[in-house]
């Protein structure tokens, strides 16, 4: 399977790790605190281990599990250590009233990690539109966009081997877009659906 770097040690870090791990990949652990990669590691298992803060990743993907405000400072940080990486943003920048984006132009999270990481790294959105705990126990569809074809494709073997279904949504500017169905999946679980026990999919007709 693949050769996967997390950078976060939170919730999502944790859920996306169990799953790559399960999944037969090899992980690798970064946090700002080494503590908590090196005990989040250890949590996995099936040889996950810790890198270091601040140096090159080992996996071919790097999975920014980080808060939107720190996905972009992190990757200009990490600098020409991330190039030739495929780098997923999961974030969702949401208001602060949970009702709309933080940003107010039509950008993403993803397109902004673009700009900031060095030349022949390839940026995909992905994750984003799927509750934590739903990742943790259900078969959600994961969508995803990017402009580099085989870093989906990459991607898309990544979410497979979790036993997911990948779906292309186009080019990284639809990461936006992905980030907005992220504020819808927050609203329908506050007024139509009533509980945060779903996720957003697609349902194909028979031909």
């Amino acid at each position: 399977m693949g050769n996967i770097s997390i950078i976060g040690t939170g919730n999502m870090a944790r859920t996306i790790g169990a799953r790559a791990v399960a999944g037969g990949n090899t992980v690798e652990v970064i946090g700002r605190d080494q503590s908590k990669a090196a005990d989040l590691a250890k949590a996995l298992g099936s040889g996950a281990k810790t890198g270091e803060w601040g140096t090159a990743p080992a996996g071919d993907i790097v999975i920014m599990a980080l808060l939107h405000n720190a996905v972009v400072p992190v990757v200009a940080h990490y600098g020409d250590a991330l190039a030739g990486k495929v780098v997923v943003d999961i974030s969702n920048p949401f208001n602060s009233t949970f009702d709309g984006l933080a940003h107010r132009e039509e950008t993403s999270i993803a397109q902004e990690v673009a700009k900031a990481a060095p030349a022949g790294t390839a940026v995909v959105k992905a994750f984003n539109t799927v509750f934590r705990h739903v990742l943790e126990k259900g078969r959600p569809d994961v969508f995803l966009a990017g402009d580099n074809a085989q870093a989906k494709a990459s991607v898309e073997a990544f979410v497979k081997s979790l036993g997911l279904r990948p779906l292309d949504v186009g080019p990284l500017k639809m990461a936006h877009w992905l980030e907005g169905a992220g504020v819808v999946t927050v609203s329908l679980a506050n007024h139509g659906v009533g509980n945060f026990d779903f996720a957003l999919s697609i349902t194909e007709l028979p031909v």
